[in-house]
């Protein structure tokens, strides 16, 4: 015969085992749950399964590490500063071969600034530049065809640059976006409208419009002075074209993304009501994936060093935070132009490189990028988080002379020593 203890003790135990699983005492489990769990949890935690793909970035296929390898095919004159590429457009593949656009930019001298810029000597990376491709059978050695967009005469748009070009199929043609200044990079800002020119062959000839495809915004609008690096996708039986715009006041410049669409490659480009839609990114690089739109937001704004995503193309959110960005991807997007409802995703592209010793020689390298933000590979190396990087890596990081001296003076201040 039991006593009342043994009861109270015997009704305890039940209670306890009632309990589910993982929430006794607010232990959160040892086996990370592949499921938001049914207790209370932490905002980090609330995060963690609401914010992302997964709760572990091993098992996100919007996260990855990116890999770089230098390109063979392209000279660069001694890195002097004279001949520069950058800006890939998005990879395709045609004929048999893959095929990539960008700025280039052979000039008689380095980028001067826009005051000392002349006809001949560039103000900027970008200026005094027309649009080139290459072709490659592998991705890492290209061959450059030369010129495929050059410099419009005056006074057409772009009779200056033309730059920052990305590649549209549609229907069998071929469609190239671009900038297109009429003054020096500089003078007044980055005002360089869009422009359009139409081919039968990806290897041309390309037949301009010389008309402005997206114009800027109204007065005091976000993207009033600026629509930069056009980008488009076929997305809902519709031309999904991305853009970026640079507003508010200098030194503080804010870089947001917006989007146009339209019903054919000429337009009219009708923007999103909901614009800017990506709050971040210094470039536009997105892709489709599964039923909506991915997007590398690189560099600029609170979200940089983010891939984010959005079911509708329009309304993104951050699917992971990660490392070494490509800078001006461009990727290698075998569905880009085929209104799928199931985009795979990328592993590679080109993007560029920015040859920094010393502003005297100012030019970029375009280089290869690999990645794992594909649903069709499993590339475990492409998904660590926890890297190591040489020292060097860190130390180019290294203060400014004004820094240092401002350090050097609050010490002196705070011992009492002046010597």
């Amino acid at each position: 015969m039991k006593t009342i203890q043994q009861h109270w003790y015997l009704l305890v135990c039940i209670s306890f085992l009632s309990i589910p699983c993982g929430a006794q005492d607010n232990h959160f489990p040892f086996m990370l749950p592949e499921k938001k769990p049914d207790f209370p949890l932490s905002r980090a935690l609330e995060r963690n399964y609401e914010n992302y793909v997964t709760p572990s970035p091993e098992t996100n296929e919007l996260y990855t590490q990116f890999k770089y390898t230098k390109l063979n095919g392209f000279d660069y004159s001694n890195a002097d500063g004279t001949i520069s590429r950058r800006d890939p457009s998005k990879v395709i593949f045609e004929n048999g071969k893959y095929y990539v656009w960008y700025t280039y930019r052979h000039t008689v001298t380095s980028p001067k600034g826009a005051k000392s810029s002349t006809e001949t000597i560039p103000s900027s990376d970008w200026d005094l530049s027309e649009i080139w491709y290459a072709t490659s059978l592998d991705g890492f050695t290209w061959e450059e065809q030369g010129v495929a967009i050059p410099r419009p005469p005056k006074p057409n748009p772009g009779h200056r640059s033309v730059t920052t070009a990305d590649i549209l199929k549609w229907q069998g043609k071929y469609y190239m976006y671009y900038q297109g200044f009429s003054e020096a990079s500089g003078l007044r800002g980055d005002d360089c409208p869009v422009l359009l020119s139409y081919a039968e062959s990806p290897n041309g000839p390309w037949t301009a419009t010389n008309k402005i495809v997206i114009p800027n915004g109204p007065k005091d609008s976000w993207d009033q002075y600026s629509i930069h690096d056009p980008y488009p996708l076929v997305y809902k039986d519709k031309i999904y074209l991305y853009y970026k715009s640079d507003f508010n006041q200098k030194p503080n410049l804010v870089r947001m993304q917006g989007l146009a669409t339209a019903e054919s490659p000429f337009g009219p480009f009708t923007k999103s009501s909901m614009n800017p839609v990506l709050a971040s990114g210094h470039e536009t690089t997105l892709f489709p994936f599964k039923q909506g739109i991915a997007a590398l937001t690189i560099k600029d704004g609170n979200e940089h060093n983010t891939v984010q995503f959005a079911e509708d193309g329009v309304n993104f959110k951050i699917a992971s935070m990660v490392e070494l960005m490509p800078t001006a991807a461009g990727p290698y997007i075998p569905d880009a132009f085929t209104n799928t409802k199931d985009g795979r995703g990328i592993t590679w592209g080109l993007a560029h490189f920015t040859a920094v010793n010393g502003w005297s020689t100012n030019h970029a390298n375009l280089v290869r990028f690999d990645c794992d933000l594909s649903l069709d590979i499993d590339d475990p190396e492409m998904k660590k988080h926890h890297v190591y990087h040489s020292p060097g890596v860190y130390y180019k990081q290294q203060l400014t002379k004004e820094q240092k001296e401002r350090i050097i003076k609050s010490n002196r201040e705070l011992t009492g020593k002046t010597d």
